[in-house]
């Protein structure tokens, strides 16, 4: 299956140091900006499932609303069990339209 970049919200809309959870093709992503660059993530924390576009940012780090785990938005690297990564993807935006490759 080939991998295409689907449009998921207005840039404007998110502001920087914010993130969303976006609905895609039956699936659930996080979206965040850090400082005008947006990175999307898998929205389910590797721990419990936890939506990681409720979560609180900081250092390009995203904490888990439910217990807390750290993963780092840009790379996918789970700080609190660095064997449970999650998953990202790429994010653009296009005129004021942010889109991710699904």
């Amino acid at each position: 299956r080939m991998s295409t970049f689907v449009c998921v919200a207005d840039a404007a809309s998110i502001l920087p140091g914010h993130g969303r959870t976006v609905h895609v093709q039956g699936r659930e992503f996080a979206l965040w900006n850090v400082d005008g660059q947006f990175y999307c993530i898998d929205d389910q924390c590797p721990h419990r499932g936890g939506p990681l576009g409720s979560g609180w940012l900081k250092d390009g780090q995203v904490s888990c609303p439910l217990h807390g785990w750290e993963s780092d938005i840009r790379t996918g690297a789970c700080l609190t069990r660095p064997d449970r990564p999650v998953a990202t993807y790429p994010a653009r935006v296009v005129g004021d339209k942010v889109e991710i490759c699904v």
